[in-house]
């Protein structure tokens, strides 16, 4: 995958900034994750993108109809672009999971390839869905946009074996290309943990 394939993670919601799973929740974006969006509307306006995909998710759509009115593209939807569905932890506060079962909530924080939400989804079956949508995204119109989520970017580095895996921030926008990823500046707020 080159370079020609960017993410960006959506702007903040409340459930970011309180610290509580929203997996396939339609959870719209806060006043800061508006202001983010904007802000990632104006770095893409820079890099004339031909191509803008989007997962579904209120808070990735909105985010994608920000940028859109920046860069002159409609937002092209992909349900395997949506946030890992958190099954169990789905409304949860980060608190209450690591204190119910810490190891689990270790290996989520920590990106465990192995993981899987309790009565939900696995990275691994993420990282099956997502790798098969960045295909279809590679083979369309370059340079492509994708508004996502926090942990479909972690599958996406990870399926690319790009990393090592770190938290981005909301609105951050980042290059599915190893050696620009190591430049790092991909903009946004300050990291929160991603559901």
């Amino acid at each position: 995958m080159s370079a020609g394939v960017y993410l960006a993670r959506h702007g903040q919601t409340a459930y970011n900034r309180l610290g509580r799973f929203q997996g396939h929740l339609p959870v719209p974006l806060d006043e800061t994750g508006l202001a983010q969006a904007a802000e990632l509307a104006e770095r893409a306006r820079s890099r004339e993108f031909a191509a803008l995909w989007c997962s579904p998710l209120l808070r990735a759509r909105q985010t994608a109809d920000i940028v859109a009115g920046a860069i002159g593209l409609t937002p092209r939807e992909d349900a395997r672009l949506v946030e890992t569905d958190a099954g169990d932890w789905t409304d949860l506060t980060f608190e209450e999971v690591r204190a119910s079962t810490p190891e689990l909530f270790d290996a989520f924080a920590s990106g465990d390839p192995s993981f899987a939400f309790p009565g939900g989804e696995s990275f691994a079956q993420q990282e099956q869905r997502v790798g098969a949508a960045l295909l279809d995204v590679q083979a369309g119109e370059l340079p492509a946009l994708v508004v996502c989520h926090g942990m479909v970017i972690r599958a996406a580095l990870h399926v690319r074996g790009i990393g090592p895996f770190e938290r981005v921030a909301n609105g951050a926008l980042v290059p599915l290309d190893a050696a620009e990823f190591e430049r790092g500046g991909f903009g946004g707020g300050a990291a929160t943990t991603a559901t």
